[in-house]
């Protein structure tokens, strides 16, 4: 969800250049009005960058002060870049070229190409992990697949580093890089890579900007006509910007300064890539003159997330913290973010998908709902635990909407039906252009009610739904629309990759929910070793794990749920610790700024209004059996209950029940769901175990250290019978 999905879907184009610039910040404003000379726009989260460089480019547009076609705005993904080029067909400047700097570079390459070499460009590699693995072949070195993945990251950060193979061991320890393998097998191996893309006559993804720059030092009349065309830059993200495309934005620029550069130093995220934020950090050095703005007006997220956000950056060391930006909250007060610690990660992803289903039942769309974590492996156990929970899903950073087989099959049986509708019994009984695009999508899959489980079945369902809330919404929007003006739409959107939201809970790693937005949050898997992860050895890798926690926290519009779990599996050792970020933040914890990488002292930090007692700790590595026939389980919530699903049970029902009126009013008293004080099956678990000290409730999974803590004493008086006073209360 972006927060142009918070706005008027359908907006109407200004009627002049003055009516872009309302509803601006005194701020964005004076984005939008810098029209001339270099500018320097630094921009925290949620401060409504885009809006303010596309308001910019579209009022200067709209003045005459630029032409459309000699503006030229880069930024790094084609999500971005389609976003950009949505806003600014809504605000009249359709005519602007918004790109990466990627695509911007191949159409000049494959335009120049033959006047500066001759012949046809060279055939473009969509993936170079095989060219890595025939490199590794012909080097006699074997290479599994995640090493494979490694080498290929360390070849594409030597060419956006602009570092050849002779001089990669060399590079590395001077940028203080953990080099995955020898410096010198890996220099070999990028040596033979680059050898078998000239034997094959290819080229792969960041030669299409070394080309690029190529042609442009080495012909300065192709560098001229580039420099005619263009006149007017504008980067976005300038803090993930690599040497190599800054190079080219050198050359793109020449002795001109019109050049507009808006990023955030806290957010530079990318470093493995090449990025680095010195460019946006020097860019008043390399131009004196240039005019600074700086965006804090957070329009994002509540003035709780907000704090949190600006406590993480607070403790943080390094060139880019000492230009951090205060955040200022412009949204009403929301609730406090939520700190939940688990027996281990499948109680984690359990927990999370049973609160997501209760914010569902509550009326939050699943849409606006979000599972971040740090690694694409913890996906896995999370599209389990929703499917399990009947909640739908959608990966983030899969193929692209509009590339995908079942939304072009839509589209086409779409303009299918806007050509020859008339001639379709299926549209006979369809009154309206809602009902016509239901009607065509039924042919193509799409039920009323999404199909059970997940998969590839759910996740084309789920491609088909987004198509037809969007025909509702543009509906709703433009009175009298036909299924030819949503298929024209359609193609527009398209074209710009401008997708519409699916409505489904999106799992994404925390690296690619970058530039993204919920109104709910969560932040799983908050552990040392995981965040930071074990590999972030350094001062400088330690800041950037910090920053990328900084980017979670500040998806978040309202709703902020952080969880950790203290084993990986059930029965598991609990050793893990909540992530060292989050010291003197999360309650009852202290800070301790400056610490060294290697970790503290270990252990579980008391917090969340414990009240007091003895802790007791299960560390057990024994596999879980059924305390009944002796099988092994495997099942989460047969864990919980220490028992096979089907094996007898000897639950004290009684106790069971008293137990859940317990329940209910420390839920009522704590504003919370049920389950958020012990799940079913923990209770049932208890009712049948009937613990008659902490030794033997702590064992019972499901009972973790805080809620030992919290609830243990009550928990232990009920099992034995005694009847709690009415003014008890555990928080």
């Amino acid at each position: 969800m972006t927060a142009a999905t918070h706005s008027t879907l359908f907006p109407q184009v200004p009627d002049t250049a003055d009516a872009v610039l309302d509803g601006l910040d005194p701020e964005q404003r004076e984005v939008a009005t810098a029209l001339h000379g270099p500018v320097c726009v630094l921009a925290g989260a949620g401060t409504g960058k885009t809006r303010a460089i596309t308001h910019r480019i579209a009022y200067g547009v709209r003045a005459g002060i630029l032409q459309p076609s000699s503006v030229l705005a880069v930024t790094f993904t084609n999500r971005a870049a389609g976003e950009m080029r949505g806003r600014l067909r809504q605000l009249g400047a359709g005519g602007v070229q918004a790109r990466t700097f990627h695509s911007a570079a191949l159409r000049q390459l494959q335009y120049f190409w033959p006047k500066a070499v001759g012949g046809s460009l060279p055939r473009l590699v969509d993936r170079k992990i095989q060219l890595v693995a025939d490199a590794a072949a012909a080097c006699r070195i074997r290479l599994d697949r995640g090493e494979l993945r490694d080498v290929t990251g360390e070849i594409e950060w030597s060419k956006v580093t602009q570092t050849i193979p002779a001089d990669y061991a060399a590079a590395v320890a001077k940028a203080g890089r953990e080099a995955p393998r020898d410096p010198a097998e890996i220099a070999q191996l990028y040596a033979t890579y680059e050898d078998l893309k000239r034997d094959r006559a290819v080229i792969d993804f960041e030669d299409v900007l070394l080309l690029t720059v190529a042609i442009l030092q080495d012909r300065h009349d192709i560098a001229e006509q580039v420099r005619s065309q263009y006149q007017h830059f504008v980067v976005d993200e300038y803090q993930d910007v690599s040497p190599l495309q800054q190079r080219l934005l050198e050359l793109w620029l020449g002795e001109r300064d019109s050049l507009c550069v808006v990023g955030d130093a806290s957010q530079t995220i990318y470093s493995f890539t090449g990025a680095t934020p010195d460019h946006l950090l020097d860019f008043r050095t390399r131009h004196p003159g240039a005019t600074v703005v700086k965006l804090v007006r957070d329009y994002r997220s509540s003035p709780q997330v907000v704090h949190l956000a600006n406590g993480l950056l607070a403790q943080a060391r390094g060139r880019a913290a000492e230009h951090r930006l205060e955040l200022i909250s412009q949204r009403a007060p929301g609730p406090e973010p939520v700190y939940a610690e688990y027996t281990d990660e499948p109680a984690e992803a359990e927990g999370a998908a049973r609160r997501i289903r209760d914010l569902i039942a509550s009326g939050v769309p699943a849409g606006g709902i979000a599972i971040l974590f740090r690694t694409n492996s913890q996906s896995e156990i999370y599209e389990q635990a929703l499917a399990d929970a009947g909640v739908p899903y959608q990966l983030r950073g899969a193929e692209r909407f509009f590339d995908r087989p079942e939304v072009r099959k839509a589209g086409a049986a779409l303009r299918a039906a806007a050509r020859f509708g008339g001639n379709d019994s299926l549209l006979d009984d369809a009154v309206d252009l809602p009902s016509q695009v239901r009607a065509v999508l039924s042919g193509e899959g799409w039920t009323s009610q999404p199909p059970a489980g997940s998969g590839a079945v759910r996740e084309r369902w789920e491609s088909l739904a987004a198509l037809v809330y969007l025909a509702q919404d543009f509906a709703a929007a433009k009175a009298g629309a036909t299924l030819g003006d949503l298929v024209a739409e359609l193609d527009e959107r398209a074209s710009a990759q401008h997708a519409p939201t699916v409505q489904g809970v999106t799992l994404a790693s925390l690296h690619s929910a970058k530039g993204l937005e919920w109104d709910v949050v969560f932040l799983v898997g908050v552990a040392e070793g995981m965040m930071p992860i074990t590999y972030a050895k350094t001062d400088e890798q330690i800041e950037e794990e910090r920053r990328l926690l900084y980017v979670g926290v500040t998806r978040a519009r309202e709703h902020l749920f952080v969880s950790w779990a203290l084993s990986r599996s059930p029965g598991g050792r609990p050793n893990r610790r909540p992530s060292r970020f989050l010291d003197g933040l999360r309650p009852g914890s202290v800070a301790t700024a400056g610490r060294g990488s290697g970790g503290g002292t270990g252990g579980i930090e008391r917090g969340f209004g414990s009240s007091g007692g003895t802790v007791v700790r299960r560390t057990s590595r024994t596999p879980a059996r059924c305390r009944v026939c002796g099988r092994t389980l495997t099942d989460a919530g047969e864990m919980k209950l220490m028992r096979c699903e089907d094996c007898p049970s000897d639950m004290d029902e009684g106790l069971y029940e008293r137990l859940r009126e317990w329940r209910a009013v420390h839920a009522q008293r704590s504003g919370q769901p049920a389950f958020c004080v012990f799940t079913d099956k923990t209770l049932m678990a208890i009712a049948e175990a009937v613990p008659d000290d902490e030794g033997e409730l702590a064992r019972i999974p499901g009972v973790g250290v805080r809620k030992l803590n919290r609830f243990g004493a009550e928990v232990l008086a009920i099992c034995a019978g005694q009847v709690l006073g009415g003014d008890e209360d555990g928080d």
